[in-house]
């Protein structure tokens, strides 16, 4: 039954302008047909906290903190239990979200999970945000710091129906601005797309992240240097992070979403192994 086929022509602005590439497969539920919640099973993906709907076409989603409530037009998917509870969950796109784009990359660990406090650095309007919101849930927290003032609005707004997302509009150059309002943090996440972003992960690190916490940076390459390859601005901005006590583990590169753009993600002042006798 005609499954709201047109409604937002059939992906409601979901295909990138790059026109999807295949790998969006992911992305395109929630149309019509979702909202019975008998035909769409919701699976819980290997991160914590993070789920697919498996529906006539698959889609990464978290369950919604604020149901009722889309923040930046995403689809939502309602989903009945047999007890008839509606549970909701929204569509998280990669080509809006490095961090959804990583995880459908098949990022081994992204360490932000159910009742973790999360230091996100470069929050713009609080579209991933929202999402990592939706995955430390109610016991968890994110401190959301943005400096622009016109994102910073958009942020403050979905902070209001989120009761876990505390908005910071304040330069990520100065955390020491930020200290009244900030504790100590399980994972730091940085998208802030500045050339010294590398000392500015590792500045907001030395202020708040736990010994042995985690970090997740996006690096655009471009942004550091324009003239080189990709790969050796990665290399080069790891080589930064570990003089910095910031241990890099895992490496991915975002295509098909992003261009030249790479998700590291590892572990702030590691216990050492001791070496065997």
């Amino acid at each position: 039954g005609g499954r709201g086929g047109g409604r937002g022509g059939g992906g409601g602005g979901f295909k990138s302008p790059r026109g999807g590439r295949g790998g969006m497969r992911g992305g395109r539920g929630g149309r019509g047909g979702m909202r019975g919640g008998k035909k769409v099973i919701i699976e819980g993906h290997r991160h914590e906290g993070v789920f697919i709907a498996r529906g006539k076409e698959d889609a990464l989603v978290t369950k919604n903190m604020a149901p009722g409530d889309a923040v930046y037009g995403e689809k939502r998917i309602s989903v009945e239990d047999e007890t008839n509870v509606k549970t909701e969950y929204r569509v998280w796109n990669p080509f809006r979200s490095k961090l959804a784009a990583a995880i459908l990359g098949g990022v081994d660990k992204i360490y932000i999970k159910p009742g973790v406090k999360v230091l996100y650095l470069g929050a713009a309007s609080g579209t991933t945000v929202s999402h990592v919101s939706d995955i430390v849930g109610p016991e968890g927290l994110v401190y959301a710091v943005e400096f622009s003032h016109r994102s910073g609005r958009d942020l403050i707004n979905v902070a209001k129906k989120r009761t876990n997302i505390i908005p910071i509009i304040e330069d990520a150059r100065h955390p020491q601005k930020y200290r009244m309002l900030v504790g100590m943090v399980d994972v730091l996440f940085a998208d802030v797309a500045q050339p010294d972003q590398a000392r500015i992960l590792a500045l907001n690190a030395h202020h708040y992240l736990k010994n042995q916490g985690h970090f997740v940076i996006s690096i655009k390459a471009n942004c550091i240097d324009s003239t080189a390859e990709p790969e050796k601005v990665f290399a080069e901005e790891i080589k930064k992070l570990q003089a910095e006590k910031l241990k890099p583990q895992e490496q991915i590169t975002l295509e098909p979403y992003e261009r030249d753009h790479a998700v590291v993600i590892g572990t702030y002042r590691a216990v050492k192994k001791d070496k065997k006798e």
